[in-house]
């Protein structure tokens, strides 16, 4: 299998649109926004949550985050920094995320959190696919 790389403009335009989508991401569940959170995926999407659950399907993922955003954000927050991109084919990324939480005054609390989003660009947006959500355990 031969690999096509990007250009390093094309590459620095196509990492700066999935920092948008983080960005996004972040936005949606700081904000309690499960519509927007749901949208950022595509529709046969598989996302494993930090405490273990598989969810397959933008519907069973928007039943779960219908559930479980409202609410959330009450006392605490959550910021998420791309913090390496990984272009498997042009189209393709594998986006690994510093993910903080923190309470409303931004004091660190609980342990951090390191997603790994598997990223599809399709129809010009770029969309999570497969998502990972792993706890880091204070050593």
């Amino acid at each position: 299998m031969e690999t096509t790389f990007l250009d390093p403009q094309t590459q620095e335009a196509e990492i700066e649109e999935i920092k948008q989508v983080i960005a996004r991401l972040e936005h949606s569940q700081q904000n309690e926004l499960p519509e927007e959170f749901v949208s950022l995926f595509r529709a046969d999407a598989i996302w494993t949550t930090g405490h273990g659950k598989a969810l397959t399907g933008r519907d069973e993922i928007s039943a779960f985050t219908h559930q479980v955003l409202p609410g959330a954000m009450k006392d605490s927050t959550a910021t998420y920094e791309v913090v390496h991109v990984l272009f498997i084919r042009p189209d393709v990324a594998a986006v690994k995320v510093h993910a903080q939480y923190s309470t409303l005054e931004g004091q660190p609390i609980g342990n951090a959190g390191t997603p790994l989003y598997v990223m599809a660009k399709e129809d010009g947006q770029w969309r999570l696919v497969a998502c990972q959500n792993t706890e880091v355990l204070a050593p």
